[in-house]
């Protein structure tokens, strides 16, 4: 029987065919972007422990929760404008947090749970920090791309020749406090004098703590300062072993007030020193070289960080899920502190605090001799990564 062969024209042509249709899939225009699931977004998030800490900041012990949990919905705000990377390969990049993982911090790893950052072209990389000042430093010299820290310790940086600039701001003023227990009567300022006050070297409270004095007639030599290590704050004060510390509302005063004891604050921005808050700071190098990169990271952290405003709950679910160690109570209690400094009075967007906030944090550090007036205020942040269409702030 005669086998049927068919015109050699035809198997070119099917075969041709097959050929284009590997190289080019079918795509519909009309269809929506596919969306990372929650599972996606979770693993992503995760990173592998470092087995060797770097010298400065503190590798995060990361891990997803083993159950995925489903990504909230959250309720539509402005459309921050994220440039996408046209290419499609993401940029890596890493952001020193001025502290330890917690409710201060969360809005960036929420923006990662939610794939913001992704969205905007960014392989984030989120590492813990040891104090404002040295992660202000580490921006400085290179050692980090990207930092979270205290506008007056990145000033001073950059007063001494740092290479690092405030890009955007995230609590537009400061949650320092002077913390006691109610029991030692400490209400005042002047009610620290023959008292003994624990500070943390390196902190940006730290260093603002010579204004303190100078702005409520102190002689600091009537004050007993000493040095303690972060750890040992807490314990110190309800043991009795200092008088008071120096430290965050947002953080220590949580922690103080979860263990029953009622306490004191003396809030800096209530005796004298009401200066701009943590900030995002970029390294100067980045800045010139790498602009779109600055302008999307920025972006989609003021959308992590309105995003924690809606849904503080998850926010703080987010930083258990990435930072393991932590309590999620305590975190969001801290998170909730942290969103009333969010937006100065006046001020209309996130990320941007009012214009005259500026020269009044500038004029105090001046003051008191913690940065020199020889460069206009103007030389230590820059609006221009602030996006036309980020959240608003409440009015």
């Amino acid at each position: 029987m005669a086998h049927f062969r068919p015109p050699l024209l035809l198997v070119s042509t099917a075969l041709l065919v097959v050929l284009l249709a590997g190289c080019f899939p079918s795509t519909n225009p009309s269809a929506p972007a596919a969306q990372p699931t929650a599972a996606a977004t979770v693993s992503a998030a995760a990173k592998p422990a470092s087995s060797t800490a770097p010298t400065v900041a503190v590798s995060p012990v990361a891990g997803a929760s083993p159950v995925a949990r489903a990504s909230p919905v959250v309720a539509a705000s402005p459309a921050v404008a994220v440039k996408a990377a046209t290419s499609g390969a993401r940029k890596s990049a890493k952001l020193t947090l001025n502290f330890l993982a917690g409710g201060p911090q969360a809005g960036f790893m929420y923006a990662k749970k939610l794939g913001y950052y992704d969205q905007a072209g960014v392989d984030l990389t989120i590492e813990e920090g040891q104090g404002s000042a040295t992660t202000a430093q580490l921006v400085a010299t290179g050692g980090t791309q990207l930092g979270y820290s205290d506008a007056p310790s990145v000033m001073q940086v950059r007063s001494k020749g740092g290479a690092d600039k405030i890009v955007a701001v995230i609590l537009q003023t400061n949650a320092f406090a002077i913390i006691s227990l109610q029991a030692k009567n400490i209400t005042k300022p002047t009610d620290l004098v023959g008292k003994t006050l624990a500070v943390q070297p390196g902190t940006a409270q730290t260093a603002l703590l010579d204004a303190v004095f100078a702005a409520n007639n102190l002689d600091q030599k009537q004050v007993n300062v000493v040095n303690l290590d972060p750890s040992a704050l807490v314990g110190s004060l309800l043991q009795g072993s200092v008088d008071a510390i120096l430290a965050g509302a947002d953080f220590q005063s949580v922690q103080i007030r979860d263990r029953g004891a009622q306490i004191n604050e003396l809030f800096y921005r209530d005796i004298g020193i009401p200066t701009v808050g943590l900030s995002v700071v970029a390294n100067d190098n980045l800045i010139q070289s790498d602009p779109d990169l600055v302008r999307n990271f920025v972006a989609a952290s003021l959308r992590g960080w309105d995003a924690a405003r809606q849904h503080p709950d998850e926010a703080a679910q987010a930083v258990v899920e990435q930072f393991v160690s932590g309590d999620k109570n305590q975190i969001l209690q801290q998170l909730q502190v942290d969103l009333q400094f969010m937006c100065a009075p006046g001020a209309d967007k996130v990320g941007m605090p009012p214009d005259k906030n500026w020269p009044l944090t500038f004029d105090l550090l001046t003051k008191y001799g913690l940065l020199p007036a020889d460069k206009p205020v103007t030389e230590y942040y820059t609006n221009q990564f602030i996006p036309q269409d980020a959240p608003v702030c409440p009015k």
